[in-house]
């Protein structure tokens, strides 16, 4: 991977009006969920429609994920994903962004499904599979990374199983420096403007995954502001 790429910021967003404050606060990739209180669940498929229609620019990373809780997945919630999977493949995309999907899956011995992992990146066709947080649940995160490499996935996010990113910067460091140019290991956990230049100084990452959330009208937004300020530093302004 060249050390000279653009680094990427990814927005965790929540709605259509959320991906759009982020969209023009300049971010290049929108990761869109619901109920982000329990960490992100699908989306209804009316509001990734709309989003890729409303949308000009940014990519779109669509999570699938049936329930909150912990990140095991029953026979029906993996037939649940794959009807979802299907069902965004085949929305209209009158803009051509980069849409692909975000999924997860261990064991209840703390390894990564590979089973349920393999249905969920075939089903995906050609759209980039990102592999959520789940990834922080893995005992052997190296051995982790070349599965989900032989799998097919595009990416992996990770705090390197701390609580926040510069927590665990060694082993984002040591996950990037094994994947190599295989698969893109996105930072994450905690990121903000103050601190993402040392995140990135730290872990070498050349992609950040965040939220910027606002309390607005009694609800939670995406605080534009903070979107450009990340923006800003990441690109050296």
């Amino acid at each position: 991977m060249s050390p000279t790429r653009r680094t990427i910021v990814e927005i965790c967003v929540s709605d259509v009006p959320t991906a759009l404050v982020a969209e023009a606060a300049g971010a290049d990739r929108l990761e869109l969920c619901a109920d982000l209180g329990q960490g992100g669940t699908t989306p209804s498929l009316g509001a990734v429609e709309v989003a890729l229609r409303t949308l000009r620019r940014a990519g779109v990373r669509v999570m699938v994920r049936p329930r909150g809780g912990n990140f095991r997945v029953s026979e029906i919630e993996k037939q649940v994903m794959l009807a979802d999977i299907e069902a965004i493949r085949g929305l209209p995309n009158p803009h051509g962004l980069t849409v692909g999907v975000v999924v997860g899956a261990v064991t209840t011995d703390g390894g990564l499904d590979l089973a349920v992992l393999r249905h969920l990146i075939e089903a995906a066709g050609p759209l980039p599979v990102t592999v959520h947080k789940a990834f922080d649940e893995i005992g052997d995160q190296l051995e982790a990374i070349e599965e989900i490499i032989d799998l097919g996935a595009e990416a992996v996010l990770t705090s390197g199983a701390a609580p926040t990113a510069l927590a665990g910067a060694a082993r984002i460091a040591a996950l990037r420096q094994q994947a190599g140019d295989r698969l893109r290991v996105i930072a994450a956990g905690d990121i903000r403007s103050h601190n993402v230049q040392r995140v990135l100084a730290e872990t070498g990452a050349q992609e950040v995954h965040l939220r910027a959330p606002i309390r607005r009208g009694g609800r939670e937004a995406t605080d534009g502001h903070e979107v450009r300020r990340v923006v800003a530093a990441v690109r050296g302004g």
